[in-house]
């Protein structure tokens, strides 16, 4: 399963001492931790312009064999509204994938889709780094692949910038007090509405049952509604909506999923952004 571990315009109310920067050589880990001292939700630090990442996974030096096409951490937030012309050096559709975990979605799309630019991330190390090895083999570089955190997206891409998101099958974070890692809030929904352009398109997948719920209560807040037209809401794609692009492909853990006969919850959120 795809792991993506849960951008407010406006910060937490807070006292002045709360709302000082942390310390910059502090620990991803402990800039969190240090965080929930000061009574901010866990997830606030990774939506402010000044979290930094810091840690000592060897496998973050290893993808340095791949930058060519390899981004990592900081690096990621260096081409803020410049990915086409200076990354890709084309014009064409930018679309961003949170959570390419394997990469099965995002090698069959670029495949598919050779007129696109094309972002996948993902967080977790060794994943990375062997998904890394995989891509260095494809002949075409129509992608870029980062490890960074999908709550960062408003830091790597300015508004307007990108034409969809994918977010599929992501870490349902199934107990009550990880609820709080859980990307699907009104921090990233708001992320989400600022990079993407007028009408674009944000579509998600998940078989998780009380994720998808999660999902629904946060994509019908009024404050929701004012960003995003629910073109699409389903607890059975494959049943209710055969006929939608969402049901046009399935990705590695999807197929899993259909054989057991759980239904896939599907949604797509389109911005209400005027041209």
């Amino acid at each position: 399963m795809t792991d993506s571990p849960n951008n407010l315009k406006e910060k937490p109310k807070e006292s002045p001492k709360m709302d000082l920067p942390l310390d910059p050589e502090l620990t991803e880990a402990q800039q969190l931790t240090e965080g929930k001292k000061r009574k901010t939700n866990e997830n606030d630090r990774l939506y402010q312009k000044d979290f930094q990442y810091h840690h000592r996974n060897p496998y973050h030096e290893k993808l340095t064999e791949f930058d060519e096409f390899v981004m990592r951490d900081s690096e990621t937030e260096t081409h803020l509204g410049n990915w086409n012309k200076e990354v890709f050096k084309r014009e064409a559709p930018l679309c961003v994938e949170i959570g390419s975990g394997y990469g099965h979605f995002m090698l069959d799309y670029c495949e598919n889709n050779p007129d696109v630019n094309f972002v996948g991330m993902d967080l977790r190390f060794k994943r990375t780094y062997n998904l890394a090895k995989r891509l260095a083999k494809f002949s075409y570089k129509s992608f870029r692949y980062l490890r960074a955190r999908g709550e960062r997206i408003e830091f790597m891409f300015e508004e307007n910038e990108a034409d969809r998101i994918f977010y599929f099958f992501p870490d349902p974070w199934p107990k009550k007090r990880h609820h709080k890692k859980r990307l699907f809030q009104m921090p990233f929904l708001q992320a989400a509405y600022k990079v993407l352009r007028p009408g674009g398109t944000l579509y998600v997948k998940t078989d998780h049952t009380h994720y998808a719920e999660w999902m629904i209560e946060h994509m019908d807040k009024p404050e929701a509604l004012e960003l995003f037209d629910i073109k699409l809401k389903t607890r059975d794609l494959y049943k209710e909506a055969p006929d939608h692009y969402l049901a046009s492909f399935q990705t590695k853990f999807e197929k899993i999923f259909l054989k057991k006969e759980q239904p896939i919850n599907a949604f797509e959120l389109v911005s209400k952004k005027e041209k």
